[in-house]
């Protein structure tokens, strides 16, 4: 660790990793791959220049900054993230150090206007709306790749697993390409760092798979649910989208998929400096990627069902402890009395740091606690002890100062109902193929990997860290800032939260 300090100090470089891929989804791991876990890594060779060179110092962003370290202590720019492959695409072509290890749009648009579109990012078939997109000029290239631009999102295509329990009756496609042969879901690539604490591989999780061998299994879970690790996960799906997303016209070697792998989780990201409150280690605080590396995790860590799969603790909702020394900051100093005939000093109010210090650590602390009635989440409600909904923050982002969830377990919060469907996203009717019941989506989520009508608009629990770095937010990139993301939670769950509960809870996240 004290090395990391001296490269966050000095200067150095990183990197980064593939987006998602659009491969079947496989009910266990496959074999092809499982000889990757095992594979000698050997010398990696030279590689085509990413976007953008990891820096291992300090990024601005819109609060401040964010950073990066590694915990090798420097970055090998020979290794396969690197490497370009079929149209073009590095790993960094979608996952980058500014930008908290995925894309952004004003990044994206800086990017088409150097290069007229032209650079790989730009592919017909997954970064335009409809692999059909007219792309002849310049204007044709904007309105081909709008959501991309606008909203940092990549066309996942997939098609409605044959054994669905549901049919699509209607499709509302602004682009014309979506049908039942494949639909076009549009998210944001995952980011590809903090992957410690991963336990659920894309949005979806269809590159989660079940592994009837493995010990990692939910407890409770009817019929039992386990898996093969995140690493063969991450192997796979590395796999997968250099297939898929780099149309490449063979798959990477083992040893690829090995280098690729070991170099992101490598990778630690975190807020680590505030325009309001500063340098986010001071004080007794524990912000910043070095903390963040310390962070214990393992499958079942602090399961808001059953507890600590490990320890057998009980769930402990007080998840984020750090920036409990900030607490109270915002109290004026008491005054000094006269002592030895010198006269007294009056209080002094607090500093303005001091009061946005602790507008964070109350935000910390309405995250941990503030509770709320979940209603209406598949994931959660019917499927978690009744006594569950009663909820805070933490009920879903459960693992230690971290935020994601500790086991493969997905839920719908309502994200991609139809009722806030925006034009610029199709809209699907499913109907179930038992009971006749409609539903409208904009995207089906975990369910166009199970096939199941209670998986429908499910999406995995995502990291909190460095996500001022990455904007919009959501799997479809629909909350541009963090105030919106708090607002659309008060509202979804009636949280009740007051106008100042709300900027303390977005002050929070921001420095995460």
């Amino acid at each position: 660790m004290l090395l990391l300090l001296n490269l966050a100090a000095c200067g150095g470089d990183a990197g980064t990793s593939i987006a998602g891929s659009t491969a079947s989804p496989q009910a266990v791991p496959p074999v092809s791959s499982a000889a990757a876990l095992a594979a000698p890594v050997p010398p990696t060779s030279p590689a085509a220049a990413p976007v953008e060179q990891p820096s291992l110092v300090p990024i601005v962003n819109g609060e401040g900054a964010a950073l990066t370290v590694s915990t090798t202590g420097s970055i090998d720019k020979g290794n396969a993230f690197f490497k370009a492959f079929g149209n073009g695409r590095s790993c960094a072509s979608c996952h980058q150090e500014s930008q908290g290890w995925s894309i952004r749009p004003d990044n994206l648009q800086d990017r088409f206007t150097q290069t007229n579109g032209s650079d790989p990012v730009f592919a017909l078939n997954d970064g335009a709306n409809s692999p059909n997109a007219l792309t002849a000029t310049i204007d044709q290239k904007r309105l081909a790749y709008s959501m991309l631009l606008t909203k940092g999102l990549i066309r996942v295509g997939l098609a409605v697993p044959a054994d669905a329990e549901f049919t699509l009756v209607k499709v509302d496609d602004p682009y014309g390409y979506a049908s039942t042969k494949e639909l076009s879901l549009f998210r944001r690539p995952m980011p590809t760092t903090n992957l410690k604490f991963l336990s659920t591989v894309m949005w979806d999780a269809r590159e989660t798979f079940a592994d009837a061998r493995s010990n990692l299994c939910i407890r409770n879970s009817r019929p039992l649910q386990c898996f093969a690790t995140t690493d063969f996960d991450l192997l796979h799906q590395s796999n997968s989208a250099v297939t898929g997303h780099a149309q490449a016209a063979q798959g990477l070697t083992a040893a690829e998929q090995r280098s690729i792998v070991d170099f992101e989780k490598t990778l630690f990201t975190a807020q680590i400096t505030s325009l309001a409150a500063g340098n986010l280690t001071d004080a007794g605080a524990k912000g910043g990627p070095l903390e963040l590396a310390k962070n214990n995790f393992y499958f079942g860590i602090n399961d808001i069902d059953v507890g600590d799969y490990v320890s057998g603790a009980s769930f402990d909702r007080n998840v984020m402890a750090m920036f409990t020394t900030w607490r109270g900051l915002d109290r004026p100093t008491p005054p000094i009395p006269p002592a030895q005939g010198r006269p007294g000093q009056p209080g002094q109010p607090p500093s303005a740091i001091n009061i946005a210090r602790a507008s964070v650590a109350r935000g910390e602390q309405i995250f941990n606690n503030k509770p709320f009635n979940v209603t209406g989440v598949a994931g959660f409600n019917g499927e978690l002890r009744v006594a569950l909904q009663r909820a805070t923050c933490t009920s879903c982002h459960s693992v230690g100062n971290v935020g994601s969830h500790s086991v493969p377990r997905l839920f719908n919060t309502g994200v991609s109902d139809a009722s806030l469907r925006t034009p610029d996203m199709p809209l699907y009717t499913l109907r179930n193929k038992l009971t006749g019941e409609v539903m409208e989506t904009t995207d089906p989520g975990r369910a166009m990997n199970t096939g199941k009508w209670q998986d429908i608009g499910r999406f995995k629990v995502p990291s909190l860290r460095a996500i001022e770095a990455r904007s919009p937010y959501f799997h479809n990139g629909g909350m541009i800032e963090l105030t919106d993301v708090v607002k659309f939670y008060d509202k979804r769950f009636n949280i009740g939260l007051t106008p100042q509960e709300i900027i303390d809870l977005t002050e929070f996240l921001k420095v995460l």
